[in-house]
């Protein structure tokens, strides 16, 4: 046998170990309380107002693709063809996820700004997520900013 198996365990090294899980829960349910992410977006974005929005839906076609609309105009700005565009794909997917989960249906649209600074937020009136596009990379977000440019139509 050895001490492992006799000594009791450190006592000192026990309640050290419940006071930093105490401390770290209570750090959480402070900055989740005080809503210190909010303040910092609000912070961040302050004066930075939409210099273009567009009313989005999004619609599974029974091929696979997704079919995007302007809901302003009901014009299609872009059919995603299946296994193109995984990005734009798993954030609407996300979204809606979330739309489900509260009970939501799908006929409000989402919207897509692009500010006078560049910066591109995508916003869920009916759930009231942002998400800020410029969080994920350049690659990314011009996924998304395909999706403000004005739709091509053939001459």
């Amino acid at each position: 046998m050895s001490a492992i198996d006799t000594e009791p365990f450190p006592r000192g090294v026990l309640i050290a170990a419940g006071a930093m899980m105490a401390l770290a829960i209570a750090a959480a349910g402070i900055g989740r309380l005080s809503g210190a992410t909010r303040i910092e977006l609000a912070r961040n974005t302050a004066g930075d107002h939409p210099a273009l929005t567009r009313d989005l839906s999004f619609t599974d076609m029974r091929d696979g693709s997704v079919l995007v609309r302007d809901l302003g105009d009901g014009a299609v700005v872009k059919r995603i063809a299946p296994g193109q565009d995984g990005f734009v794909r798993d954030v609407m997917r996300g979204l809606a996820k979330a739309r489900e989960m509260r009970g939501e249906g799908a006929a409000a649209p989402f919207i897509l700004s692009l500010s006078a600074r560049g910066r591109l937020l995508l916003s869920d009136p009916t759930t009231g997520r942002r998400i800020d596009l410029e969080a994920f990379g350049r690659d990314n977000r011009a996924a998304f900013l395909t999706l403000m440019a004005p739709e091509e139509r053939p001459a």
